[in-house]
Protein backbone atom coordinates (compact mmCIF):
# COMPACT_ATOMS: atom_id res chain seq x y z
CA UNK A 1 0.00 0.00 0.00
CA UNK A 2 1.13 3.54 -0.68
CA UNK A 3 1.42 6.23 1.98
CA UNK A 4 -1.74 7.94 0.72
CA UNK A 5 -3.65 4.64 0.87
CA UNK A 6 -2.51 4.11 4.46
CA UNK A 7 -3.68 7.61 5.33
CA UNK A 8 -7.07 6.93 3.72
CA UNK A 9 -7.28 3.67 5.70
CA UNK A 10 -6.52 5.58 8.90
CA UNK A 11 -9.23 8.15 8.22
CA UNK A 12 -11.69 5.40 7.38
CA UNK A 13 -10.73 3.56 10.57
CA UNK A 14 -11.45 6.63 12.67
CA UNK A 15 -14.79 7.10 10.91
CA UNK A 16 -15.79 3.47 11.41
CA UNK A 17 -14.68 3.59 15.03
CA UNK A 18 -16.79 6.71 15.60
CA UNK A 19 -19.87 5.11 14.04
CA UNK A 20 -19.49 1.89 16.02
CA UNK A 21 -18.80 3.80 19.26
CA UNK A 22 -22.06 5.68 18.61
CA UNK A 23 -23.94 2.39 18.12
CA UNK A 24 -22.37 1.04 21.33
CA UNK A 25 -23.43 4.17 23.20
CA UNK A 26 -26.95 3.83 21.80
CA UNK A 27 -27.10 0.19 22.95
CA UNK A 28 -26.02 1.11 26.46
CA UNK A 29 -28.47 4.00 26.63
CA UNK A 30 -31.29 1.63 25.65
CA UNK A 31 -30.06 -0.79 28.30
CA UNK A 32 -30.07 1.83 31.02
CA UNK A 33 -33.36 3.31 29.87
CA UNK A 34 -34.89 -0.07 30.60
CA UNK A 35 -33.54 0.14 34.16
CA UNK A 36 -34.58 3.67 34.98
CA UNK A 37 -37.68 2.72 36.98
CA UNK A 38 -36.34 -0.43 38.60
CA UNK A 39 -34.86 -0.28 42.13
CA UNK A 40 -31.25 -1.36 42.46
CA UNK A 41 -32.25 -4.19 44.79
CA UNK A 42 -33.97 -6.10 41.97
CA UNK A 43 -32.18 -8.37 39.50
CA UNK A 44 -33.10 -7.12 36.06
CA UNK A 45 -30.19 -8.04 33.80
CA UNK A 46 -32.18 -10.58 31.85
CA UNK A 47 -33.88 -10.68 28.48
CA UNK A 48 -33.67 -7.57 26.30
CA UNK A 49 -31.89 -5.47 28.91
CA UNK A 50 -29.02 -7.96 29.16
CA UNK A 51 -28.96 -8.32 25.37
CA UNK A 52 -28.40 -4.61 24.82
CA UNK A 53 -25.68 -4.61 27.48
CA UNK A 54 -23.79 -7.45 25.79
CA UNK A 55 -24.32 -5.85 22.38
CA UNK A 56 -22.89 -2.57 23.64
CA UNK A 57 -19.79 -4.33 24.98
CA UNK A 58 -19.29 -6.22 21.71
CA UNK A 59 -19.65 -3.02 19.68
CA UNK A 60 -17.15 -1.28 21.94
CA UNK A 61 -14.63 -4.05 21.23
CA UNK A 62 -15.23 -3.75 17.48
CA UNK A 63 -14.83 0.03 17.68
CA UNK A 64 -11.57 -0.40 19.59
CA UNK A 65 -10.29 -2.69 16.84
CA UNK A 66 -11.17 -0.14 14.15
CA UNK A 67 -9.56 2.54 16.33
CA UNK A 68 -6.35 0.49 16.49
CA UNK A 69 -6.33 0.01 12.72
CA UNK A 70 -6.64 3.79 12.34
CA UNK A 71 -3.56 4.28 14.53
CA UNK A 72 -1.54 1.70 12.59
CA UNK A 73 -2.58 3.28 9.30
CA UNK A 74 -1.58 6.71 10.54
CA UNK A 75 1.91 5.50 11.42
CA UNK A 76 2.35 3.58 8.18
CA UNK A 77 1.26 6.61 6.13
CA UNK A 78 4.33 8.57 7.23
CA UNK A 79 7.60 8.38 5.33
CA UNK A 80 9.56 6.95 7.02
CA UNK A 81 7.07 4.90 9.01
CA UNK A 82 6.75 6.02 12.61
CA UNK A 83 4.62 5.74 15.71
CA UNK A 84 1.37 7.75 15.36
CA UNK A 85 2.30 10.45 17.89
CA UNK A 86 3.56 13.26 15.69
CA UNK A 87 0.97 15.96 16.40
CA UNK A 88 -1.97 16.86 18.58
CA UNK A 89 -4.54 14.99 16.44
CA UNK A 90 -2.53 11.79 16.64
CA UNK A 91 -1.97 12.14 20.38
CA UNK A 92 -5.69 12.61 21.03
CA UNK A 93 -6.80 9.62 18.96
CA UNK A 94 -4.10 7.55 20.68
CA UNK A 95 -5.22 8.67 24.14
CA UNK A 96 -8.86 7.82 23.43
CA UNK A 97 -7.84 4.39 22.19
CA UNK A 98 -6.01 3.72 25.45
CA UNK A 99 -9.03 4.92 27.43
CA UNK A 100 -11.08 2.22 25.71
CA UNK A 101 -8.32 -0.38 26.00
CA UNK A 102 -7.77 0.15 29.74
CA UNK A 103 -11.52 0.09 30.33
CA UNK A 104 -11.90 -3.21 28.47
CA UNK A 105 -8.92 -4.75 30.28
CA UNK A 106 -10.31 -3.99 33.76
CA UNK A 107 -13.98 -4.36 32.76
CA UNK A 108 -14.45 -7.87 34.15
CA UNK A 109 -12.14 -7.60 37.16
CA UNK A 110 -13.86 -4.54 38.60
CA UNK A 111 -17.33 -5.25 37.14
CA UNK A 112 -17.50 -1.94 35.27
CA UNK A 113 -20.58 -2.48 33.10
CA UNK A 114 -22.16 0.54 34.82
CA UNK A 115 -19.36 2.76 33.42
CA UNK A 116 -20.07 1.81 29.81
CA UNK A 117 -22.24 4.77 28.69
CA UNK A 118 -19.90 7.29 30.29
CA UNK A 119 -16.68 5.81 28.93
CA UNK A 120 -18.04 5.27 25.42
CA UNK A 121 -19.66 8.71 25.42
CA UNK A 122 -16.39 10.33 26.54
CA UNK A 123 -14.30 8.53 23.90
CA UNK A 124 -16.82 9.33 21.16
CA UNK A 125 -17.00 13.02 22.11
CA UNK A 126 -13.22 13.51 22.27
CA UNK A 127 -12.76 11.58 19.02
CA UNK A 128 -15.26 13.88 17.30
CA UNK A 129 -13.41 16.94 18.59
CA UNK A 130 -10.15 15.53 17.23
CA UNK A 131 -11.63 14.88 13.78
CA UNK A 132 -13.45 18.19 13.48
CA UNK A 133 -10.91 20.62 14.99
CA UNK A 134 -7.54 18.90 15.30
CA UNK A 135 -7.13 16.82 12.15
CA UNK A 136 -4.01 17.46 10.10
CA UNK A 137 -2.36 15.60 7.21
CA UNK A 138 0.38 13.09 7.89
CA UNK A 139 3.82 14.74 7.81
CA UNK A 140 7.41 13.63 8.51
CA UNK A 141 8.90 14.37 11.91
CA UNK A 142 11.71 16.83 12.46
CA UNK A 143 15.17 15.55 13.32
CA UNK A 144 14.90 15.84 17.10
CA UNK A 145 11.70 13.77 17.12
CA UNK A 146 13.37 10.91 15.26
CA UNK A 147 14.44 9.37 18.52
CA UNK A 148 13.56 6.22 20.48
CA UNK A 149 12.54 8.58 23.28
CA UNK A 150 9.51 9.52 21.17
CA UNK A 151 8.09 6.04 21.78
CA UNK A 152 9.16 5.79 25.43
CA UNK A 153 8.15 9.28 26.50
CA UNK A 154 4.90 9.62 24.59
CA UNK A 155 3.49 6.15 25.16
CA UNK A 156 3.86 6.59 28.92
CA UNK A 157 2.18 10.02 28.71
CA UNK A 158 -0.66 8.57 26.62
CA UNK A 159 -1.29 5.66 29.00
CA UNK A 160 -1.19 7.93 32.05
CA UNK A 161 -3.57 10.42 30.43
CA UNK A 162 -6.03 7.65 29.61
CA UNK A 163 -5.91 6.23 33.14
CA UNK A 164 -6.25 9.67 34.75
CA UNK A 165 -9.27 10.33 32.50
CA UNK A 166 -10.95 7.12 33.65
CA UNK A 167 -10.14 8.07 37.23
CA UNK A 168 -11.70 11.46 36.58
CA UNK A 169 -14.94 9.83 35.43
CA UNK A 170 -14.99 7.82 38.65
CA UNK A 171 -14.51 10.82 40.93
CA UNK A 172 -17.19 12.81 39.06
CA UNK A 173 -19.58 9.89 39.55
CA UNK A 174 -18.60 9.84 43.21
CA UNK A 175 -19.54 13.50 43.63
CA UNK A 176 -22.82 13.10 41.74
CA UNK A 177 -23.94 10.04 43.67
CA UNK A 178 -22.86 11.51 47.01
CA UNK A 179 -24.90 14.65 46.33
CA UNK A 180 -27.90 12.62 45.18
CA UNK A 181 -27.84 10.39 48.25
CA UNK A 182 -27.60 13.35 50.63
CA UNK A 183 -30.39 15.15 48.81
CA UNK A 184 -32.69 12.14 48.55
CA UNK A 185 -32.23 10.85 52.08
CA UNK A 186 -33.14 7.22 52.78
CA UNK A 187 -35.37 6.91 49.69
CA UNK A 188 -34.15 4.17 47.28
CA UNK A 189 -32.38 5.26 44.10
CA UNK A 190 -33.72 4.30 40.70
CA UNK A 191 -32.24 4.18 37.22
CA UNK A 192 -28.60 4.68 36.38
CA UNK A 193 -27.35 5.88 39.75
CA UNK A 194 -28.98 2.88 41.41
CA UNK A 195 -26.60 0.59 39.48
CA UNK A 196 -23.52 2.66 40.26
CA UNK A 197 -21.60 1.20 43.24
CA UNK A 198 -21.59 2.92 46.61
CA UNK A 199 -19.59 6.08 47.11
CA UNK A 200 -17.04 4.09 49.13
CA UNK A 201 -16.49 1.70 46.22
CA UNK A 202 -16.25 4.59 43.75
CA UNK A 203 -13.71 6.29 45.97
CA UNK A 204 -11.65 3.11 46.18
CA UNK A 205 -11.77 2.46 42.41
CA UNK A 206 -10.78 6.06 41.68
CA UNK A 207 -7.82 5.73 44.03
CA UNK A 208 -6.66 2.52 42.35
CA UNK A 209 -6.89 4.07 38.88
CA UNK A 210 -4.93 7.13 39.97
CA UNK A 211 -2.40 4.96 41.81
CA UNK A 212 -1.75 3.14 38.53
CA UNK A 213 -1.56 6.30 36.42
CA UNK A 214 0.67 8.35 38.73
CA UNK A 215 3.93 6.34 38.47
CA UNK A 216 3.45 6.13 34.70
CA UNK A 217 3.00 9.91 34.59
CA UNK A 218 6.06 10.33 36.82
CA UNK A 219 8.09 8.21 34.40
CA UNK A 220 6.89 10.34 31.47
CA UNK A 221 7.30 13.78 33.07
CA UNK A 222 10.24 13.49 35.45
CA UNK A 223 12.39 10.83 33.79
CA UNK A 224 11.94 10.34 30.04
CA UNK A 225 10.81 13.93 29.40
CA UNK A 226 13.96 15.59 30.77
CA UNK A 227 16.19 12.98 29.08
CA UNK A 228 14.59 13.65 25.72
CA UNK A 229 14.71 17.42 26.31
CA UNK A 230 18.44 17.18 26.95
CA UNK A 231 18.92 15.12 23.80
CA UNK A 232 16.92 17.60 21.69
CA UNK A 233 17.81 20.95 23.28
CA UNK A 234 20.88 20.17 25.45
CA UNK A 235 18.91 21.18 28.56
CA UNK A 236 16.95 19.01 30.98
CA UNK A 237 14.57 21.80 31.96
CA UNK A 238 13.59 24.85 29.90
CA UNK A 239 10.76 26.39 31.94
CA UNK A 240 8.55 25.72 28.94
CA UNK A 241 4.81 26.22 29.69
CA UNK A 242 4.08 22.57 29.02
CA UNK A 243 6.88 21.42 31.28
CA UNK A 244 5.63 23.69 34.04
CA UNK A 245 2.00 22.56 33.70
CA UNK A 246 3.02 18.90 33.49
CA UNK A 247 4.85 19.38 36.79
CA UNK A 248 1.83 21.19 38.29
CA UNK A 249 -0.31 18.20 37.29
CA UNK A 250 2.20 15.88 38.94
CA UNK A 251 2.12 17.93 42.16
CA UNK A 252 -1.70 17.94 42.31
CA UNK A 253 -1.98 14.19 41.79
CA UNK A 254 0.86 13.58 44.26
CA UNK A 255 -1.05 15.62 46.83
CA UNK A 256 -4.24 13.65 46.11
CA UNK A 257 -2.55 10.26 46.48
CA UNK A 258 -0.55 11.32 49.54
CA UNK A 259 -3.58 12.73 51.32
CA UNK A 260 -5.71 9.78 50.28
CA UNK A 261 -3.25 7.18 51.58
CA UNK A 262 -1.68 8.84 54.64
CA UNK A 263 -4.13 11.42 55.91
CA UNK A 264 -7.12 9.22 55.26
CA UNK A 265 -8.75 11.82 53.04
CA UNK A 266 -11.93 10.40 51.59
CA UNK A 267 -15.05 11.47 49.80
CA UNK A 268 -15.79 14.92 48.42
CA UNK A 269 -12.52 16.65 49.30
CA UNK A 270 -10.38 13.96 47.67
CA UNK A 271 -12.63 13.90 44.58
CA UNK A 272 -12.38 17.67 44.12
CA UNK A 273 -8.57 17.47 44.34
CA UNK A 274 -8.52 14.73 41.71
CA UNK A 275 -10.75 16.79 39.40
CA UNK A 276 -8.35 19.73 39.74
CA UNK A 277 -5.59 17.38 38.62
CA UNK A 278 -7.66 16.29 35.62
CA UNK A 279 -8.30 19.91 34.62
CA UNK A 280 -4.60 20.77 34.79
CA UNK A 281 -3.81 17.64 32.77
CA UNK A 282 -6.11 18.46 29.87
CA UNK A 283 -5.28 22.16 29.96
CA UNK A 284 -1.64 21.19 29.60
CA UNK A 285 -2.28 18.97 26.61
CA UNK A 286 -4.83 21.12 24.79
CA UNK A 287 -5.04 24.58 26.29
CA UNK A 288 -1.34 25.41 26.15
CA UNK A 289 -1.32 24.73 22.42
CA UNK A 290 -3.91 27.44 21.84
CA UNK A 291 -3.06 29.99 24.52
CA UNK A 292 0.74 29.91 24.61
CA UNK A 293 2.95 31.54 21.98
CA UNK A 294 6.24 30.58 23.64
CA UNK A 295 5.95 26.83 24.18
CA UNK A 296 8.49 24.75 22.29
CA UNK A 297 6.10 21.82 22.64
CA UNK A 298 3.17 23.53 20.96
CA UNK A 299 1.79 21.88 17.86
CA UNK A 300 -1.78 23.15 17.76
CA UNK A 301 -1.52 23.49 14.01
CA UNK A 302 -0.32 19.95 13.57
CA UNK A 303 1.98 19.15 10.69
CA UNK A 304 2.34 22.75 9.59
CA UNK A 305 4.09 23.59 12.84
CA UNK A 306 6.35 20.58 12.54
CA UNK A 307 7.52 21.71 9.13
CA UNK A 308 8.51 25.26 10.01
CA UNK A 309 9.93 25.15 13.56
CA UNK A 310 13.73 24.83 13.60
CA UNK A 311 15.38 21.93 15.33
CA UNK A 312 16.32 23.88 18.44
CA UNK A 313 12.64 24.68 18.94
CA UNK A 314 11.35 21.30 17.95
CA UNK A 315 7.84 20.17 18.71
CA UNK A 316 7.28 17.63 21.44
CA UNK A 317 4.13 15.60 20.67
CA UNK A 318 3.24 14.80 24.26
CA UNK A 319 0.18 16.99 24.28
Amino acid sequence: MTDSQWEVLSNQGVTIAGVVYFLALLSHLIEWAGLRKVPHTEEVHTGKVALFGRLGLLLTMIAALAHFVALVGRGMAADPNRVPWGNMYEFVISSTFFVTLIYLVVYKKFKLSWMAPLVVGFVLSVLMVAVVWLHSPVAPLTEALLSPWLVIHVVSAVIATAAFSLGGILVILHLVKDRREKKGGPAPLYGYLARVPSTAVLDRLAYRMHAFAFPVWTFAVLITGPIWAHEAWSRYWNWDPKEVWAFITWVVYAAYLHARSTAGMRGRTASILAIIGLLTLWFNFIGINFFSTTSQHSYAEGAAVVEVIPVEQTVDPTA
